[in-house]
């Protein structure tokens, strides 16, 4: 099990900020969709429908963002973006209909794309030789925040009041106002000199764009456990509701013991290309497992739940240590912050279809639609070798280094 914190230095900052942002985080990720149709009195339909729209609305904010980090300062671009998210999530109290709802989940959902890709060149200037692992790393500490954000998240449903959903949703706001606090301690990264040729490189990239497009599909797993297995477990299994945060638990506390060991054996393209082919078939095993969850007494359905967690979970290791080496390792150092502002996309692609892909399918449609999203995973997770072979090859063809010109004042540009 890795440190919960590093030495003292940026490394430090950044985690301590990233701590403070994924408590609060644990709140919302646990019961945000709960808090939207039991408190809200929303339709299922229409939160899929508004996280659909959020999902979209952010899709070219993260490349925006990550091209504004490299040229002008990361530290700066990702602060903002933890503002604009507090001032949002704190607007879902306000949001008592549809289009407040989607107004406001919105602004959040784009500002949170804006700010993963803004933070990648944090993390690649103080991640040391090896960028990849330390975001692992950070992922570790987000689970740890995002448990103890699930525990507290367990006690306000069972509560299930109107001012318990509305705690919850302030203390994420909170979380995102203190991270912004804490990264002003992080010294500030000078920006890279200017790249010459095209300014948007990377959606230039087709290999980039293919694998950005592939990992998107394998992100939409990651709204199993924060969407499907909680309308799931509600409407269709006789577990108890406490087992929301029970099977929340199950993964965070796997991947804080176990994420920078998956990360540290996927050190190449390749690697994660095999890392890949594995996540999709975990990804079937546990979408088939839950399905059976339906129509069974209460304990066993809610072990038959919990064996299917810890191996989603298991894929979610293999799935996102892929991630972070195939998003660094393909990436020039001079625009990290727009490369991963690309493959970002993924993350929002699966935000834009990930909740009403999975209602439909997995909630409207039932036992059936878990087979199909489980075959959706593992097709992907197939493809994706394919994918990074291709990407290796323009990356060998690409031997001469894009020509670099001196940077260009902020005034004169």
């Amino acid at each position: 099990m890795p440190r919960l914190m590093p030495d003292a230095g940026p490394q430090r900052v950044l985690a301590v900020s990233n701590f403070v942002y994924t408590v609060g985080s644990g709140l919302y990720l646990t019961a945000g969709v709960l808090y939207f149709t039991q408190a809200v009195h929303l339709p299922a339909s229409q939160v899929g429908l508004g996280l659909g729209i959020a999902g979209f609305v952010s899709l070219a904010l993260g490349v925006a963002a990550g091209h504004l980090a490299d040229r002008y300062g990361a530290r700066g671009v990702y602060a903002t973006t933890l503002i604009v998210q507090a001032v949002a999530t704190a607007g879902f109290v306000l949001a008592e209909s549809f289009w407040p709802f989607v107004l406001a989940v919105c602004t959040a959902t784009g500002a949170k794309a804006a700010g993963l890709a803004a933070r990648a060149p944090l993390i690649r200037h103080y991640g040391g030789d090896r960028p990849q692992e330390f975001r692992a790393y950070l992922r570790a500490v987000t689970n740890v925040g995002i448990s103890l954000g699930a525990l507290l998240a367990g006690r306000l449903v069972q509560v299930g009041t109107l001012t318990a959903y509305h705690l919850l949703v302030i203390g994420n706001a909170i979380g995102f106002a203190a991270a912004a606090a804490v990264l002003v301690r992080l010294p500030a990264v000078t920006p890279g000199p200017a790249a010459g040729g095209p300014r948007w490189i990377a959606l230039r990239d087709r290999p980039y764009l293919l694998l950005t497009a592939l990992d998107g599909i394998m992100a939409i797993q990651f709204k199993v456990l924060t969407v499907a297995i909680p309308l799931w477990l509600v409407t269709a299994t006789t577990a108890p509701r406490w087992l929301i945060s029970g099977t929340m638990l199950t993964c965070t506390v796997m991947v804080i013991a176990f994420q920078v060991r998956a990360s540290r054996n996927i050190d190449s393209p390749t690697a994660g290309a095999v890392a890949y082919r594995r996540s999709g078939a975990a990804f079937l095993v546990s979408c088939s497992l839950i399905s059976l969850a339906a129509g069974i007494p209460a304990r066993t359905a809610a072990a038959l739940l919990l064996i299917a967690v810890v191996i989603h979970t298991i894929g979610e290791l293999w799935h996102s240590a892929a991630g972070f080496e195939v998003s660094f390792a393909l990436a020039p150092k001079h625009a990290t912050g727009q490369y991963l502002g690309v493959f970002g996309l993924g993350a929002a692609l699966a935000e834009a279809v990930g909740p009403g892909l999975l209602i439909s399918l997995c909630i409207t449609w039932g036992r059936p639609g878990w087979y199909v999203v489980g075959a959706l995973f593992a097709v992907t997770g197939l493809a994706a070798p394919r994918a990074v072979r291709w990407a290796q090859r323009e990356q060998r063809t690409q031997s001469v280094a894009t020509p670099v010109s001196p940077a260009t004042p902020a005034s004169l540009r």
